[in-house]
C-alpha cells in the first residue's frame, strides 16, 4: 500500500512539474510577446487594420496665353455612408429629407434611396456606396444634406478623394499640351512635371467588414499641397483656326497625317501647333507630334537656303540667268525634272524659286560648288539647320545635313541636298529658318512657355531666346523676302494670292523615301523614292511689310489622285490660317497704307453686319460652321448659346428660317 502511495506521488510530482513548466513557457511567451516583440506586433496589427492612404495632390494646371484653361486636376469624389454611424431617432427622423435630396441631386427617386438606404441598415452595412465620380460643387452640397451634415461619426458620411486630369478644350493641342502617366511624359506636361507635381497629403482608415475601409478622422492627417501652374504662349483663337483648317484639308485629300504651326515673328513664341494622324476608323486625332518629333527631307521649301548660300557668297544674284533645258536632266545617271512639261528654258534664279524649278536650282550649286562642296555646306551649317531648336518638349527630331567628310555623301549628295533631298529636318526647325528671314535675319528659339506661376505670383518668366543674331546680310535677307512674296503673287502659290493682305513663302513636293522590305509576296523590293506618296508642305510668314507671323503646313501621303503637290495641298491651309488670323486680330498686324486696297474687306465687313440686322429675327444655319464662328455670329444677334463638345456644328435646337426672339437660348452640338 505504502509503494502505491510513493508511485501515485511520484506521478502526481511528474505532473506537476510539467504543468508547472508548461506555465512557464506560457508566461515566457506572454512576457515576450508584450516586451521583448510587444511593438513588432502592435504594429503588425495595426498594419492589418489601419492603413495611410495617399491622397494625391492637384498637378498644377495648364493655361493658354489669355488664361483659358488647356489642362487642370478636377477633384472627384465616392460618396459612402456608414449607416450603422447614425443614431436610430436621427434616423428615422431624417431618413425621408436625405432620401429626398439625393433624389433632386442624382435623379432618381427619392423611394428608391430611402429604400435602398434602410436594406443597408438591416445588414448593418457600414460602408454603402451613394454615388461615384461626384464633382467638387455636388460634394459641398452633399456635406449639407440631412443626416449627412453631422460628419463622419454621428451622420456616417463617408467621402473618398481622387484627382483626374481634364482638358477643357477638348483634343486641340493634346499632344502639345501632353501628359505625365503610366505612357510615360509628353508634351509639357511631361517636360514640366517637377514643377507642376504638388505634395501628397495622408489620410489614416481603418478596416472594416468585407475587406472595406473606413476613414477613421473626419480631416486629412496632412493636407496636400497642389502643384504650380505653367502658363504657354498657345492663342486659343489661333489654335482653334489652325486645327480646323489642317482638318479640314486632310479630310479632303485623305492626308495620312499632318502639322500645322504659327510662330509669333518676333518673340518666336508658338501660338498654335496642331498634329493629327488618321485613326483606323478614318477619324483624325492628335496621334504624335509631328512638328516637333518627326525629321524628313523637306524636298523644295529647301531651296531657299541654296539660294540665300549663292547669294551670301556673291556667286549668285536673283537676277542670274541659268538654263533650265526642257525641263529634264541627268546627273551621274540620275534623272532630275521640273513638273512643267517642257521645262523653263532661261529664267532668273529669282523665277527658279519662285516657279520652284528642280533642274535650275541644281544647276547653279554644282556650277559654283562642285569642286568645293565644303564651302557650300559650312554656309548651310551658319544658317543653323543642322542644330536643333531646344524646345523643352521631349522627343525633338534630329536635323540631319549630309557632309563631304561623311562616308555616306556621294557624287550627287550636293545636287541632291540644293533640292532639299538627303537632308532631313522637322517641320519646327524648317519654321524657325523662315522665321528668320522674316526677323530680319534673326534666329530666335521656338517658345511654347511664358511663365511659371505659384497662385497668382510669377515664379518665372520666359524670354526671348536669341539663338544667332544674324543668318545673312540684309541685302540677302531684302532679296529672299521678294523672292518669297512673288512665290505667292506670280509663282507656284499664286492659288493663294489675295490682293487684300500680303504673303510670302514657299511650296514644297517632296517624294517620301521607301526602306528596302518585303512586298505582300515575299519578293525583296530595295529603297527608292515613291512615285506615289509625298509630302505636301507651305512655310512663310504674313503680313510681308511687317511680319507679325509664321507659319508651316506639312501633309503626308495625301491621295494622289485628289492632289499631291504643296500648292494644292498645304498652301490653302496657310492661307486660310493667315486669312482668319486677319480678320479676328484687330491690332498691329494690319497695317493699313491704302484704303482702297482694303475697300473689299470693308464691303464684307459691312455686309456680314447688314445680315445680322436683317436676321434679328430669324434663325440662320451654323451647321457645319466652327463653333467659334456660330457662337460669335448668334451672339450678336441678342440670342444665348450653350453648345456642348468642341469642333464643327453638327446640330442646332431651332432650324434655319425659325423666328426668334432676342434672348432665346440656342443649344449646339459640337462634333
Amino acid at each position: 500500500m505504502v509503494e502505491l502511495k510513493k508511485n501515485i506521488l511520484k506521478k502526481l510530482y511528474v505532473v506537476a512539474i510539467f504543468i508547472s513548466l508548461f506555465l512557464l513557457v506560457i508566461v515566457f511567451k506572454i512576457v515576450n510577446l508584450q516586451y521583448v516583440d510587444g511593438d513588432k506586433y502592435r504594429k503588425l496589427a495595426e498594419e492589418t487594420t489601419i492603413k495611410n492612404e495617399i491622397i494625391t495632390a492637384n498637378r498644377g494646371s495648364v493655361y493658354a496665353s489669355d488664361g483659358n484653361l488647356l489642362a487642370t486636376s478636377m477633384s472627384k469624389f465616392t460618396i459612402r455612408m456608414d449607416v450603422m454611424a447614425v443614431d436610430n431617432k436621427v434616423f428615422e427622423k431624417n431618413i425621408a429629407g436625405l432620401s429626398k435630396s439625393l433624389s433632386n441631386l442624382f435623379g432618381k427617386s427619392a423611394s428608391y434611396y430611402q429604400r435602398k438606404i434602410r436594406n443597408a441598415k438591416k445588414q448593418r452595412n457600414r460602408y454603402l456606396l451613394i454615388a461615384r465620380n461626384v464633382g467638387y460643387n455636388d460634394y459641398v452640397k452633399m456635406k449639407q444634406f440631412p443626416i449627412f451634415k453631422l460628419g463622419v461619426y454621428r451622420g456616417g458620411f463617408i467621402a473618398e478623394h481622387k484627382t483626374v486630369r481634364a482638358h477643357p478644350i477638348g483634343k486641340i493641342a493634346e499632344r502639345t499640351i501632353g501628359y505625365d502617366d503610366h505612357r510615360g511624359g509628353a508634351g509639357i506636361e511631361g517636360a514640366f512635371t517637377e514643377y507642376m507635381e504638388g505634395k501628397d497629403g495622408r489620410r489614416l482608415k481603418q478596416k472594416i467588414a468585407k475587406g472595406q475601409w473606413k476613414p477613421i478622422n473626419d480631416v486629412n492627417e496632412q493636407e496636400p499641397i497642389d502643384g504650380r501652374d505653367v502658363i504657354t504662349t498657345i492663342d486659343v483663337n489661333i489654335q482653334d483656326i489652325t486645327h480646323h483648317a489642317l482638318l479640314k484639308q486632310l479630310e479632303e485629300f485623305e492626308g495620312e497625317h499632318g502639322c500645322a504651326v504659327v510662330m509669333e515673328v518676333k518673340s518666336g513664341e508658338i501660338k498654335a501647333i496642331a498634329n493629327l494622324g488618321r485613326a483606323s476608323n478614318g477619324k483624325y486625332y492628335e496621334k504624335r507630334n509631328y512638328a516637333v518629333w518627326e525629321s524628313h527631307e523637306p524636298g523644295s521649301t529647301f531651296k531657299l537656303a541654296s539660294l540665300m548660300v549663292g547669294l551670301e557668297d556673291k556667286v549668285i544674284d536673283t537676277s542670274t540667268v541659268v538654263d533650265c533645258e526642257k525641263g529634264r536632266i541627268y546627273i551621274n545617271r540620275r534623272k532630275i525634272e521640273d513638273s512643267k512639261h517642257g521645262g523653263h528654258g532661261r529664267i532668273s534664279m529669282a523665277k527658279v524659286i519662285e516657279e520652284s524649278s528642280n533642274i535650275g536650282i541644281v544647276k547653279a550649286i554644282k556650277k559654283h560648288y562642285d569642286k568645293n562642296p565644303k564651302k557650300f555646306t559650312d554656309k548651310i551649317l551658319s544658317f543653323g539647320l543642322n542644330e536643333l531648336t531646344g524646345v523643352p518638349i521631349k522627343g525633338e527630331g534630329k536635323p540631319y545635313i549630309p557632309l563631304p567628310s561623311n562616308k555616306s555623301w556621294s557624287k550627287i549628295s550636293l545636287e541632291w541636298m540644293a533640292w532639299g533631298y538627303g537632308v532631313s529636318l522637322t517641320p519646327l526647325q524648317t519654321l524657325t529658318f523662315y522665321n528668320a528671314i522674316a526677323n530680319g535675319g534673326e534666329v530666335v528659339k521656338p517658345n511654347f512657355i511664358k511663365e511659371l506661376r505659384v497662385g497668382n505670383k510669377v515664379e518665372k518668366s520666359f524670354d526671348k531666346v536669341v539663338l544667332k543674331n544674324k543668318i545673312a546680310s540684309q541685302e540677302t535677307i531684302s532679296k529672299v523676302t521678294k523672292v518669297l512674296e512673288n512665290v505667292v503673287k506670280r509663282g507656284t502659290a499664286d492659288n493663294i494670292y489675295s490682293p487684300n493682305f500680303s504673303m510670302a513663302g514657299k511650296t514644297g513636293t517632296a517624294k517620301k523615301w521607301v526602306p528596302k522590305h518585303k512586298n505582300d509576296k515575299g519578293e525583296l523590293v530595295y529603297g527608292h523614292y515613291s512615285n506615289k506618296r509625298y509630302v505636301a508642305s507651305f512655310v512663310g510668314f504674313f503680313p510681308v511689310e511687317n511680319p507679325k507671323y509664321s507659319c508651316i503646313v506639312v501633309i503626308h501621303d495625301p491621295n494622289k489622285k485628289k492632289g499631291y503637290y504643296g500648292a494644292t495641298v498645304a498652301a490653302p491651309v496657310f492661307k486660310e490660317i493667315a486669312h482668319k488670323i486677319y480678320t479676328t486680330t484687330p491690332y498691329e498686324i494690319q497695317t493699313v497704307s491704302d484704303t482702297i486696297k482694303y475697300a473689299d474687306i470693308e464691303l464684307k465687313y459691312n455686309k456680314y453686319y447688314d445680315n445680322l440686322i436683317k436676321y434679328k429675327t430669324i434663325m440662320p444655319k451654323v451647321v457645319g460652321m466652327s463653333g467659334m464662328d456660330a457662337v460669335s455670329l448668334l451672339e450678336n444677334m441678342g440670342l444665348k448659346v450653350k453648345f456642348s463638345g468642341v469642333g464643327k456644328v453638327v446640330k442646332q435646337s431651332v432650324e434655319r428660317g425659325s423666328k426668334v426672339r432676342k434672348g432665346a437660348v440656342i443649344y449646339l452640338k459640337l462634333s
